[in-house]
């Protein structure tokens, strides 16, 4: 748990992250929760780099990689291998809240279910981020990603306190030198492989999920 914290210190690398979220995926398209744990991390630290404008985010990002974590390191951690093991371990055992948050407020379906959703914000983000011009405001790219995913979610107080804060992003190039690839046109190469990656992650998950119906777990 203390290298879960640790990590998120380190300076985000966008190459680093695509290199984790390729080695998520197993031969038999399982994901491997320690990969996709440790592409979180990066995830964080690239939220991290641009102050405190996502810290709902990161901070609760940071507290479910720490859940999933001590799931790994626990007597059971065999069974968290990947996310399938996981989803089949845990409703065999009756270990999910279905219907109301109650006895496992803290069981790995739900957790993961929280950072699969935020995947999916950060997945449209930067994708409008690569399809941007230099003159696109991040404000509105982020406010429309958040809208799209995260928003149902949330309260409408969150809502209106995140779409402020997204007002106060940076600019494109900011965005773009975080992410220490090099220049605007590697940036956006770099995006083009990395994205469908993620986003084969996260289907895989979706389509897991949905197939047991834990899409809404409370």
């Amino acid at each position: 748990m203390a290298d879960a914290v640790m990590a998120e210190d380190q300076k985000f690398c966008l190459r680093e992250v695509l290199d984790t979220f390729k080695s998520c995926l197993s031969e038999d398209k399982e994901v491997l929760i320690d990969q996709y744990v440790a592409g979180w991390r990066g995830l964080v630290r690239f939220m991290n780099s641009l102050g405190t404008i996502f810290s709902f985010i990161s901070k609760d990002a940071v507290s479910k990689i720490q859940i999933m974590v001590s799931h790994r390191n626990g007597e059971n951690g065999a069974q968290y291998v990947t996310i399938q093991s996981m989803v089949k371990y845990e409703l065999d055992n009756d270990l999910v809240d279905i219907t109301k948050r109650g006895s496992y407020p803290e069981s790995g379906c739900r957790t993961l279910l929280r950072l699969h959703r935020a995947l999916r914000w950060l997945e449209l983000f930067l994708e409008r981020l690569r399809t941007s011009t230099e003159d696109s405001k991040t404000s509105v790219m982020c406010s429309e990603a958040y809208n799209e995913s995260l928003a149902k979610y949330h309260p409408w107080l969150i809502r209106k306190a995140s779409n402020m804060a997204f007002c106060a992003l940076p600019g494109r190039p900011t965005f773009f030198e975080v992410m220490n690839v090099g220049t605007p046109e590697q940036v956006v190469a770099m995006l083009g492989d990395a994205l469908p990656l993620i986003s084969e992650v996260y289907q895989v998950t979706e389509e897991l999920y949905s197939k047991h119906d834990l899409l809404d777990l409370p």
